[in-house]
This record gives structure tokens, sequence and C-alpha cells, in this order.
């Protein structure tokens, strides 16, 4: 198996939805305009690829000078513990530059694999939530 990272790839919102189905992550996949306008507004977003099919992706907006905030990080199943969630944000990381803080939430059960990356844990993040 060979993994490649494309960096702002075309993608089909129908493969992202089968992706984060089967990743585990709670978007909502059944509306597959939400998940198009969700990549179309991205700008950065970096894809693995196992030959044709989609197997990470990492979402993120950011200003390509002080901030990136990572809105999706997803790694099918099947795929998960052969470093390609950590591929993804090194990707981002040199694509960004050292100048570029990257920040995400991160869901309960994956902390573990963010503090197992080297990433710093920070307490003083606050959200206004969606309404849908």
């Amino acid at each position: 198996m060979k993994i490649s990272y494309l960096i702002n790839p075309d993608l089909k919102p129908k493969e992202v939805s089968t992706l984060f189905i089967n990743s585990g992550i709670k978007r909502p996949v059944k509306n597959i305009k939400r998940i198009k306008h969700m990549i179309e507004n991205a700008n950065l977003t970096i894809c693995a690829r196992d030959d044709k099919k989609l197997v990470g992706i990492l979402r993120a907006v950011t200003d390509f000078s002080y901030c990136c905030y990572v809105s999706d990080l997803a790694v099918d199943k099947k795929y998960q513990r052969l470093g390609i969630g950590k591929k993804l944000l090194k990707t981002a990381q040199k694509t960004l530059g050292d100048k570029v803080m990257i920040l995400l939430l991160s869901a309960p059960e994956a902390d573990s694999f963010y503090s197992h990356i080297g990433m710093e844990n920070i307490q003083n993040a606050w959200k206004i939530a969606r309404k849908r």
C-alpha cells in the first residue's frame, strides 16, 4: 500500500461523506450539499489516497500568515494507526511554514492521538454552538 498526499485536490462531496462515515467523525454526512460547501469554503485541504480511494482528509481555514484552524481531520478506520493523520498534519505544517500556529478542537476519544503526536493541549477554547 502506497498512500499519496495531495494539497487542495478536487474532491467529490460524496467521497468525503463516505470517508467521514468510515472514519467515525460526526459530520452532516447525509447533507451532501452542506458537505460540498464545507469543501468549497476551506482554503487548505490535504487528502490521503490509497490508489484512488480517499482514506484521509485534513480540511482547514487559514490566513497562511498567523493561524490555521483545522476543521476536520479524519482517517478511515481501516487505515488508522498507520501514521496517516500525523502525516496530514505534518503536510499542513510544512505547507503553512513555521510562523503559522495550527489549532483544532478534538473529540474526547481523539485526545490521546493528539497528545501522542506531540500537540500541546490548551484549555482556553470557547465556542458559540450551531443551531442546526
